[in-house]
């Protein structure tokens, strides 16, 4: 049998994010990579423990000299810095809420619905994310920033504020209410954070590449798929699609054989060759996303 053959039969005993050898399907909380040290609740993990561990309402991680990457709904992925702790406040898919505690931790959104309500709590403020796009929130010095998306944040007496791409927000303080939002400048390097979510974001691409041909034919959902080749879940959605970062995902039945990865963004805008199934789906966008990190400390 060759190693593709396996792959597939693998694959088939898996199906939408209960892989053979993963031992909890995908859900909100679910702890999809890992370097360096990591604790829950305390206790510690390893990449081995990846796709088979979560956290439940109630339970923290936190991230001493490594980082951390969390699924939360369908296409979003929490990602801890290092000395970053995080608490699950609600796992569920319709009210999906994470406390910031300690540290920064950043959110790449791929895919997003009405239905979803996905909020990340920093200094007891609940933001939530709006829109496709990428996002960071600080502990240390509490402030929710909008690299592109947009997102609303809760500032009393059931108030709002909108905060759109290239704008950041104090949340601390009890100027909230009247706190304007301040533009940064998102060109800037220096950003671990960010350079690390587009590394990551780079190959989940990868990941998708090598699934979506995978799964031909009726079935099959938009969700999170279970990749044998880096050990971790991947997005694969309805629809081409771009992430934050500019990197180019197949939807189901398409890539893989079919196309082919290109090697993520270039000047101009990504397409389909030769159509159909047929020259793959090139990452990038317009540009990419400023390709770089937001240096604004």
């Amino acid at each position: 049998m060759t190693i593709r053959s396996m792959t597939i039969a693998l694959l088939g005993l898996g199906l939408l994010g209960a892989p053979a050898f993963a031992a909890e399907p995908a859900r909100p909380g679910t702890v999809n990579y890992l370097e360096g040290a990591a604790y829950l609740d305390g206790q510690p993990v390893n990449s081995k423990d990846v796709g088979s561990i979560g956290l439940e309402a109630g339970q923290e991680l936190r991230t001493t000299t490594g980082k951390a990457e969390i699924l939360l709904t369908p296409g979003v992925f929490l990602r801890l810095d290092s000395n970053t702790t995080v608490k699950m406040v609600s796992p569920d898919l319709t009210l999906t809420q994470v406390e910031v505690e300690k540290g920064r931790a950043g959110v790449e959104v791929d895919e997003i619905h009405e239905q979803n309500n996905i909020q990340i709590v920093d200094a007891g403020v609940a933001t939530r994310l709006q829109k496709v796009g990428y996002y960071e929130f600080s502990a240390d010095k509490p402030t929710a920033f909008v690299f592109k998306g947009e997102a609303s944040v809760e500032v009393g007496d059931n108030k709002t504020r909108e905060l759109k791409q290239n704008h950041e927000l104090l949340l601390a303080g009890p100027s909230l209410a009247t706190e304007k939002p301040a533009g940064f400048d998102s060109h800037g390097t220096g950003d671990d954070l960010y350079n690390w979510s587009s590394l990551r974001s780079h190959y989940l691409a990868e990941a998708n590449n090598q699934m979506a041909g995978e799964y031909v034919g009726s079935g099959y959902y938009p969700g999170w798929y279970w990749n044998p080749y880096l050990y971790g879940y991947t997005f694969i959605g309805g629809g081409p699609f771009y992430s934050p970062f500019g990197w180019g995902f197949y939807p189901i039945g398409w890539g893989g054989y079919y196309g082919g990865y290109y090697g993520g963004r270039y000047l101009g805008r990504g397409g389909y060759y030769g159509g159909g199934y047929g020259g793959g789906f090139r990452g990038g966008m317009a540009g990419g996303f400023h390709g770089g990190g937001g240096g604004r400390r």
